[in-house]
């Protein structure tokens, strides 16, 4: 993609369909004149007398205690430097974003027109009873430091700067661990900081409390080694002034046992790192371009212990491990201030969490067998979804014990239990799906390529590196297509009813043809059904020219179904294929089986269907916990379509005593644990997440889907094909971008799972 189409690209995400990226949304009901009256006058009269009686009434009957401030004057925005308020704002509501999908913290940003420091610290006293708590922004040092510190003195509640903390939290817990790694003692170290800016002093300052030494840190700015000779220094930059007589990055590199980069890109050579101590420990932390590119330092010292600030490669340091979960635990426990306390137990929970075992949901996303403490996971990867439940509450429990905590938590497994719940609405699972594709791209055959919107996903996935997309279709309407939404990229335009690809269609063709001439195929029909795109596509991944399908944007599903089953197939053991559509629903994700084939199953096909649902569940990393749904309780009704789950369950649970499923169920009572726990107490799903619904027919499957997808705004994926040969998935008729997107990814995984199948099975042979 053009520099100018990822421009454009950005400025439409930005602005469509509502301009910006938040928005305020109802907690309360509002629909009858008695809701509205008590929302308004003159029912709001009543809180607001009792938070007149007492100011900490405003967080029993207010939102002020789960919203924060993203408060700004967009001095030091990113690494664009002075923009403006109005410029920062897009970044703003990013951090805001942030704030809610990893943490359900609600945000209002704000913009202040000022740089003066004085004009600044009153407006956000002026504003500060609004919120819970106070994330300060892109401010530039040295104002950043005071417009802290006074804030934190004159405010009682949270407030940090997450430009200064954040990266200090993070990658303090990275040289915790880093350290101990290397087999050597903080407390010894010889540390270089490059950079000067609040984010390197309020590193170099955590590093201090968590034992390193200042005499043996160096820090260089724009000027060389900040020396305790050197004149007009802040009073930041003199705290770390050094006494040594050097003047150069390369000289305090020498005999260096940790690198720590602030600065900006390609800074540091290889032999500046060969110049450093056995095992160096290189934080190159300067984003989008490091100081020195990982691929170089680590083939320079096959020793170094490195981290990044890219996602791209080991030890991502990245802010958002820390700002959401502080403030989620300060937040908590109404605690007045964010203090060193809680800035340590943030570190030390990291450092801790990254030497527990890793969940198989966060070792399918990266694409690792198993991630282990060691020198390419020293720190938690960002999607890790026990981040919610182990930070937060060491949080909370420093402030308790640093007493600024005014509502103690006494039931930590409870509060454990809530933060847990707090991730059901968000899209993290997407997020991990991409990235698991990105890390194995498939050849993915696009059937339909010749639609705008197949293409537009083509060229997302090409460019994100999802898979490596084959266009099928008319070549000349691609090549125009491909034009009108500058998709330059030298990929595989294939057309099947021209000559050209003839060769190719007479070899499908004869294989299609010794399949299936004993079931009234012949050699010349054979030849005109590679000339549909469908049978051309399926014989492309039967063959080995392609990894995985996606079809069906424009032709109804039966229609694309029919040549798949007929070329491709079932695995070994399967005679019914299904289909399940994973949904993002508020309380997390949810598997509906069996959206799309089968009208009216059996007993034995629902049976099967279950397995291959709980198959489909574990390919992303989830335990699979299922309920049978139906109209019915437990045998509450003998009609058949009630009775045939229950004999669906007896198998199951007969053959498959550690699967967790049950039924029959009606749906409420398979989502709500306490209604299940309080009439069914007996139920294999009592205290479990039910994150997957079995229906009794085709009907109430897709009913139920489309409408969670349409009146709850529910993104779908799917339907994910079960039961296939060879990774072919079909869209629903009209599918977005996104969800052929999504889609593309689902295939890229499947055949990822294939392809390490078919390995196991040979090395066993």
């Amino acid at each position: 993609m053009s520099e100018e189409s990822k421009r454009r690209e950005a400025l439409i995400y930005h602005a469509k369909p509502t301009p910006g990226k938040i928005k305020v949304v109802p907690t309360k009901k509002y629909a009858s004149q008695r809701d509205l009256s008590l929302a308004y006058s003159p029912g709001v009269a009543e809180p607001c007398l009792e938070i007149e009686k007492n100011k900490e009434n405003a967080y029993r009957y207010t939102a002020k205690g789960n919203l924060v401030a993203v408060i700004s004057n967009g001095t030091a925005v990113l690494g664009l430097g002075n923009i403006g308020p109005e410029a920062s704002k897009p970044v703003m509501e990013g951090k805001g974003l942030l704030f809610k999908i990893f943490a359900d913290i609600d945000v209002f940003d704000i913009e202040v027109g000022t740089e003066n420091v004085d004009e600044f610290i009153q407006t956000v006293k002026m504003i500060a009873p609004t919120f819970g708590g106070i994330n300060l922004e892109d401010i530039k040092a040295p104002e950043a430091f005071e417009i802290e510190k006074r804030l934190k003195e004159e405010l009682d509640i949270p407030v940090m700067h997450d430009d200064q903390h954040g990266t200090a939290i993070i990658s303090a817990a990275a040289l915790l661990n880093a350290v101990e790694l290397a087999e050597k003692k903080l407390e010894k170290v010889k540390i270089v900081i490059s950079g000067a800016g609040a984010a390197a002093i309020s590193c170099s300052r955590l590093y201090q409390a968590c034992g390193a030494k200042r005499e043996n840190m160096v820090m260089l700015d724009s000027k060389g080694v900040i020396r305790n000779d050197r004149e007009n220094l802040t009073n930041e930059k003199a705290e770390f002034a050094t006494h040594r007589k050097i003047d150069t990055l390369d000289e305090a590199m020498k005999d260096a046992d940790v690198f720590i980069g602030l600065s900006m890109a390609n800074i540091v050579t290889p032999e500046m790192l060969l110049a450093m101590a056995k095992n160096p420990i290189v934080f190159a932390m300067a984003n989008p371009d490091p100081e020195i590119k990982y691929d170089l330092a680590v083939a320079t010292r096959k020793d170094i212990i490195m981290a990044t600030g890219r996602s791209d490669h080991p030890n991502q340091v990245n802010n958002v491990l820390g700002f959401p979960f502080i403030f989620r635990g300060a937040l908590d426990v109404r605690a007045t201030k964010i203090n060193e306390a809680m800035k340590m137990a943030a570190v030390k929970a990291l450092a801790r969490l990254a030497k527990e075992p890793v969940p198989e949901q966060v070792n399918i996303a990266y694409g690792e067998t198993r991630l282990t403490f060691g020198k390419n996971y020293i720190i938690p990867k960002p999607f890790d979804p026990r981040l919610i439940a182990e930070v937060p509450p060491a949080v909370a429990k420093a402030a308790i014990d640093s007493g600024i905590a005014r509502q103690p938590i006494t039931d930590w497994e409870k509060y454990k239990d809530i933060l847990l719940e707090r991730l059901g609405s968000d899209n993290k699972l997407v997020r991990l799906l991409l990235n698991r594709a990105k890390l194995n791209p498939k050849r993915v055959v696009f059937a339909e390529a010749d639609q705008l919107d197949v293409l537009k996903a083509a060229q997302i996935v090409y460019e994100e590196g999802i898979a490596h997309p084959i266009l099928l279709g008319r070549k000349e309407t691609i090549e125009k297509l491909m034009e009108d939404i500058e998709f330059d990229a030298d990929i595989p335009i294939i057309d099947p009813k021209t000559e050209e690809e003839n060769p190719r269609k007479n070899k499908y063709a004869k294989v299609y043809w010794e399949q299936r001439k004993r079931r009234g195929v012949t050699y010349y029909s054979a030849q005109r059904l590679m000339r549909e795109r469908n049978y051309f596509a399926a014989m492309m991944v039967n063959e080995g020219d392609a990894d995985a399908l996606i079809s069906g944007y424009s032709r109804n599903y039966p229609t694309v179904v029919k040549p798949m089953l007929e070329l491709i197939g079932m695995v070994h053991g399967v005679t019914r294929v299904a289909t399940t559509n994973l949904m993002m629903t508020k309380r997390g994700p949810l598997f509906l089986s069996d959206t799309s084939i089968n009208i009216n199953p059996s007993a034995k096909d629902l049976a099967k269907i279950t397995q291959m649902t709980s198959k489909v569940i574990k390919m992303f990393g989830l335990d699979p916990v299922l309920a049978m749904v139906s109209y019915s309780n437990f045998g509450s009704s003998d009609h058949e379509k009630a009775s045939k789950i229950r004999e669906a369950i007896s198998y199951l649970h007969r053959h498959f005593p550690d699967m967790n499923v049950d039924g029959e169920l009606q749906t409420d009572f398979a989502l709500n644990d306490d209604m299940l726990r309080e009439k069914f107490p007996f139920s294999k799903l009592v205290g479990k997440k039910v994150n997957a619904l079995i229906f009794p027919n085709l009907d109430s499957a897709n009913i139920t889907y489309k409408l969670l997808k349409e009146l709850n705004e529910a993104d779908s994926i799917g339907p994910i094909m079960m039961g296939m040969k060879k990774p072919v998935h079909i869209l629903q008729l009209g599918a977005s971008v996104d969800e052929i997107v999504n889609m593309t990814a689902i295939a890229v995984i499947d055949a990822q799972h294939k392809e390490k199948w078919e390995l196991e099975k040979a090395n066993r042979k």
